[in-house]
């Protein structure tokens, strides 16, 4: 099982161990306006939700979606991940956390990091990112990250109109040098 660190967190490929948190992270109310309703009602659905989504993902290209844990305190607090996603042909990078730990740079920290693993360790030569219109806490965050608004798109079977955002590995490396060279 593949775990990365940052200065504060724990990055852990999810598991069936975290259907409960699943579970409650998928239903809080900003997950449900800004991502959607999974119809994640039981832990059981959370445990077939992992199963049939995160799991095969992980298994076969090598990375997928992530918990993110506190160092302090090992505190579940949230997900991040890499996802290959139907009407995309970019892998796209998402992001979502208990409400009570918002605004605390955690974003940026563990989605920072999921995009060096993906460019200098999966192999990915560009990422994409996708949000709601309205979600402007996570455009914040994914312009943060370097990637750069290029249109809108409405994934298959979905009428919402989303922004799509796009990173090459070659951008992003100038973007860390750019971020390092500020620190």
């Amino acid at each position: 099982m593949k775990k990365f660190e940052t200065e504060r967190l724990f990055l852990e490929e999810i598991s069936l161990n975290d259907a409960e948190f699943i579970l409650r992270l998928y239903n809080t109310p900003k997950f449900i306006e800004h991502i959607g309703d999974k119809n994640l009602r039981t832990v059981a659905d959370a445990e077939k939700y992992i199963n049939e989504k995160f799991l095969p993902q992980l298994e076969n290209l090598g990375y997928g979606n992530y918990l993110i844990r506190r160092k302090l305190d090992g505190q579940k607090i949230g997900a991040v991940g890499i996802f290959t996603r139907e009407g995309l042909e970019v892998s796209d990078i998402g992001f979502s956390f208990l409400e009570e730990f918002e605004g605390n740079g955690y974003g940026q920290e563990s989605a920072s990091k999921l995009l060096e693993k993906a460019f200098l360790d999966f192999g990915l030569k560009t990422i994409s990112a996708i949000t709601t219109k309205e979600n402007h806490a996570s455009q914040n965050l994914i312009k943060k990250l370097g990637l750069t608004y290029l249109k809108i798109i409405q994934l298959p079977d979905d009428p919402v109109e989303l922004l799509y955002f796009e990173i090459t590995k070659e951008s992003w490396l100038n973007h860390r040098k750019i971020q390092n060279d500020l620190n």
